[in-house]
């Protein structure tokens, strides 16, 4: 449908006026109360959200006509849109405050393009144009109000243009295609007589972010101008950047000083010279963030006393520096070497250590991996422990298999279990009941073998439909599944699910000896002498593990014997299941609580330039990783343990997972497509160099302080390093493995010094979702591929316009950004594939995530795999999924090798109504998770 202009005509009776359409045919929202409305002549008004209703209903009157508009499906639009507009102005204000009229009109056009109604959005687009140019061609000098009182302290003063001006003029200094006039005018439509200062300095800020979509460096303008807000909350005054390299040298001080007082910081933190480590602040570094990242710091990781931030951003790094060096002979050295490496954005840890290192809780572990014993104490004290350890931001993977199933005789009553199932709804709820500090949801995935009798009823855990007592709404899902189902699946063969009361030695077996094992409890059900057991087949079980996946995204699919097979820790004990990203693969029992320490390397931050072209700098990312590792390191011992089983497992095995992220931004700075071989042969270059330097550096730590205590026995004490485990798992599947085993380093050399010298980590390497550490850093998350080119993106810190640079800069050199393009991509929702104009090359190197084959994505992650000692979130997207591509997908992650896959993230179906001719696919994902990039 041809998109049709509203004008003034079309608008003139009024719907609720003419009596049409009226604003009690919506229910609207309640919570806006507090909410103000900035008017375009400054005035302010109580904020009226039927008023939102009306705009909405003229916009789609302007396409639908009148008899569309008064379609109950209309009517029913139109109430969720302006319900969702209303959410997001108090989603971002939820204290109350003001809100400028340009900005409702900008949720608006959001809301419009979110729902697909994009032929309403271009019109209430075309009209919201108009008026501006008539308001603009109407304005005189005597329209502009001359000045403006200010509210300080209860007590109003002129409103300081002059040096909000410098402000601006600083945050743009340096900066290219950005104009620090436009940003104060932008500002000026956001002021009122009797303002609050730090509306004003808020104000600031939100003129930026509207620019973003234009011109991205405006998201480096938004970051400084927010931190000039930040500088002043926290010191009190104003200072510029100029004068903060001094003022650093002080404030380091000042903060630990405040910190400990406010029982926040470890006291331990004031015995460092702290002079010294104040000399050695970067002021310059403060300059690095973009505004996502600043503002994601500000919100929810720089501490505060009574709301207010006490902690300027290079104080936040070397806080987290100074935590992570406590045990170290020379702290000082150490420190600064830390703090070097995370305020140039080349490392991060992960989000519970920058939470809480240096403070009086130190816990700074990122994954708890626990098993259930079968018995009521056990099955409680599990769930106890998942409450303590999330208290302290940890995320929790439980493996539930041990519990025994339905139906099955409880030996102390005589009795008949309940199953797995309601345990599971307890879980569900402490889940929610105690979330992560009060920083972030609380998260846990629990897992379960796909021979438990209980599995079927597993699969609906996350369903929308049935009793609501055996649904879990809030918790994650996951299938651990065997080789041998696998190879059933394949032959179209039967499958037996049992009671592990019944079998319990299964639990604890894989590869070979577990499917012997299972094929003698077989022939036992066979001879009647188990008697609770079911028969099914393999292909159906595994099409109702692949229909429930697409419906509910969940549970994901993990491979036991992968993660066995090639675990460099077989002799201490078994892998029972991953973590709630499903990176990490450690062993757990009822006595050993396994704990994992992540971190990230920066890996855009490590490509160099010669002779026109990127590649990746070798030597500086075995730096990187050596402090890495240490820090990484460091974490075992300092860390704060809420469980005596999570606190031995760590010191006997001392795992870590160094990850990285920003695999994407790599790729386009090379100029590769993620869908070619290229591509595919760097994921397998750059995860070469990430295990060969972790390893190796694991190896220096070792002679410096000696092996991990379990390291005897272990594949690497044998000389059996990641990429031999594949001739183990290939035997043991009987050849179907199918993998490339190339390599490029001195893998001999590695291997005989380990041998010889040890290790001081029994694993090494994991990577992460990266989704928040990677918003700080302000590179793409992990290993995944663009989301989006141009997106809105919404999490706890609020909603933040996310453009790609890259992109941006490739298009202005061909001469192509322009209102039309930024107005384009906004229509197509970030995708290049319909709009004519931009070559096809350029198409192929930024096809967003639903455009890249996710065959592609499993041969670049299988490539990783084969160095990885533990394993990788790997996203799946689908667009347009069906049974027949699901089942090809994962069939191809098992033949693979792959140990683990995460979400599926698939289009909605009302996304799929467009193609790409005249219109473009929404890019809408079907589910929406606190870690999802897509859906933050």
């Amino acid at each position: 449908m041809q998109a049709t202009a509203v004008s003034s005509s079309n608008l003139r009776p009024g719907i609720a006026e003419s009596g049409v359409l009226t604003t009690t045919d919506y229910p609207l929202p309640l919570a806006y109360s507090g909410l103000e409305v900035i008017r375009r002549n400054r005035s302010v008004v109580a904020f009226q959200p039927e008023k939102i209703a009306i705009a909405i209903t003229k916009a789609f009157l302007a396409v639908e006509g009148q008899h569309g508009v008064n379609s109950s499906r209309i009517r029913e639009q139109v109430a969720q849109l302006t319900a969702s507009v209303v959410e997001a102005l108090t989603r971002r204000l939820p204290g109350g405050g003001t809100v400028h009229i340009e900005d409702i009109q900008d949720q608006v056009e959001l809301a419009l393009m979110r729902s697909g109604a994009h032929d309403v959005a271009r019109a209430y687009v075309l009209y919201r144009e108009k008026h501006a140019e008539q308001r603009t061609a109407e304005t005189s000098a005597a329209d502009i109000v001359p000045s403006l009182q200010v509210e300080v302290d209860g007590q109003r003063q002129p409103l300081e243009s002059l040096a909000l001006q410098d402000v601006c003029r600083e945050a743009c200094a340096g900066l290219t295609d950005v104009d620090a006039e436009l940003v104060w005018t932008q500002t000026r439509q956001n002021l009122y007589d009797g303002i609050p200062l730090t509306a004003v300095r808020q104000a600031l800020v939100l003129a930026a972010r509207t620019l973003i979509e234009r011109e991205p460096d405006y998201a480096k303008v938004a970051a400084r101008l927010l931190l000039s807000h930040l500088r002043l909350e926290v010191l009190g005054l104003a200072v510029n950047q100029a004068a903060m390299a001094e003022r650093y040298a002080d404030s380091l001080g000042e903060f630990i000083a405040a910190g400990i007082a406010a029982e926040l910081l470890d006291p331990r933190l004031k015995d460092f010279d702290l002079p010294r480590l104040g000399q050695a602040l970067l002021a310059e570094r403060d300059l690095q963030f973009d505004y996502l990242g600043l503002q994601t710091l500000y919100d929810r990781y720089f501490l505060h006393i009574d709301g207010r931030r006490i902690e300027l951003p290079q104080c936040f790094f070397m806080r987290v520096a100074m935590g992570l060096a406590l045990n170290e002979i020379d702290r000082e050295a150490r420190a600064i070497e830390f703090y070097r490496l995370l305020s140039s954005f080349d490392f991060m840890c992960s989000t519970p250590t920058l939470f809480n290192s240096g403070t009086r809780h130190p816990q700074l572990s990122s994954c708890y991996l626990t098993t259930v014993s079968d018995d009521l104490d056990g099955i409680y004290q599990g769930i106890k422990e998942n409450a303590l350890l999330q208290k302290y931001a940890g995320g929790l993977g439980n493996d539930w298999t041990p519990v025994r199933a339905l139906g099955s005789r409880i030996k102390g009553t005589n009795g008949h279990s309940q199953g797995v199932i309601p345990f599971l709804k307890v879980v569900n709820d402490t889940a929610v009941a105690v979330n992560q500090g009060g920083k972030r949801k609380g998260a846990v995935c629990a897992y379960l073998e796909n021979w438990h009798l209980d599995f079927e009823e597993f699969l609906d855990l996350r369903k929308n439909t049935g009793d609501e007592r055996r649904r879990c709404h809030d918790m994650n899902t996951a299938a651990w599944v065997s080789d041998l189902f696998m190879q059933r699946v394949e032959e179209n063969g039967q499958w037996t699910l049992f009671s592990p009361v019944d079998v319990p030695d299964l639990h604890d077996k894989f590869g070979p000896d577990f499917a012997a094992a299972y094929v003698h409890h077989e022939a036992k059900a066979e001879r009647g002498e188990i008697r609770q057991y079911k028969q099914i087949g393999a292909v159906q079980l595994w099409r109702k593990m692949l229909t429930m996946l697409f419906e509910t995204g969940h549970p994901w699919i993990t491979f036991k014997d992968a993660c066995n097979l090639r675990s460099p820790q077989q002799h201490v004990g078994v892998v029972h299941g991953s973590n709630l990203c499903t990176e990490i693969t450690l062993n757990t029992s009822a006595d050993e609580t396994a704990v994992c320490n992540l971190g990230s390397v920066n890996l855009p931050a490590h490509l160099s330039e010669r002779d026109g072209n990127w590649q990746l700098d070798a030597d500086k990312l075995q730096r990187t990783i050596n402090t890495a590792m240490r820090m990484l390191d460091n974490v075992i011992d300092i860390n704060f343990y809420a469980t005596p089983k999570a606190r031995n497992a760590n010191l006997r095995h001392r795992p870590v997972g160094l990850g990285l992220m920003g695999f994407a931004d790599c790729l386009q700075r090379m100029g590769l497509a993620y869908a070619s071989d290229e591509a595919v042969t760097f994921a397998d270059r750059s995860a070469e160099l990430l295990c060969y330097y972790a390893y190796q550096a694991s190896t220096e730590l070792a002679e410096q302080r000696g092996r991990y205590s379990s390291f005897t026995g272990s594949l690497w004490q044998q000389g059996v390093l990641p990429l031999d485990t594949l001739d183990s798992l290939a035997e043991a599947r009987g050849g179907l493995l199918e993998t490339d085993r190339g390599a490029h380093l001195d893998w001999d050399r590695l291997r005989q010094r380990i041998s010889q010298i040890g290790m001081r980590n029994s694993n090494c390497v994991a990577i992460a979702p990266t989704a928040t550490i990677a918003n700080i850093v302000g590179v793409s998350a992990s290993i995944e591929p663009i989301y989006q080119n141009l997106y809105v993106k919404s999490n706890l810190s609020g909603e933040f316009t996310v453009v790609n640079a890259a992109l941006v800069r490739e298009l202005k050199a061909l001469d192509l950004w322009d209102e039309v393009m930024v107005a384009d991509l906004k229509y197509f929702d970030g995708s290049l594939a319909a709009i004519e104009r931009i070559p096809e090359p350029t198409k192929a190197r930024y096809a967003t995530a639903f455009e890249v084959e996710a065959d592609w994505l499993i041969e670049a992650a299988a490539r990783r795999q084969k160095w990885i000692d533990q394993s990788q979130s790997l996203n799946l997207y689908v667009a347009g999924a069906s049974g027949k591509q699901l089942d090809h997908l994962y069939r191809l992650a098992w033949r693979r090798g792959l140990k683990t896959t995460y979400y599926l993230r698939t289009l909605a179906a009302t996304a799929m109504e467009k193609t790409a001719g005249d219109d473009a696919p929404t890019r809408a994902c079907s589910i929406t998770d606190p870690d999802c990039e897509a859906c933050q």
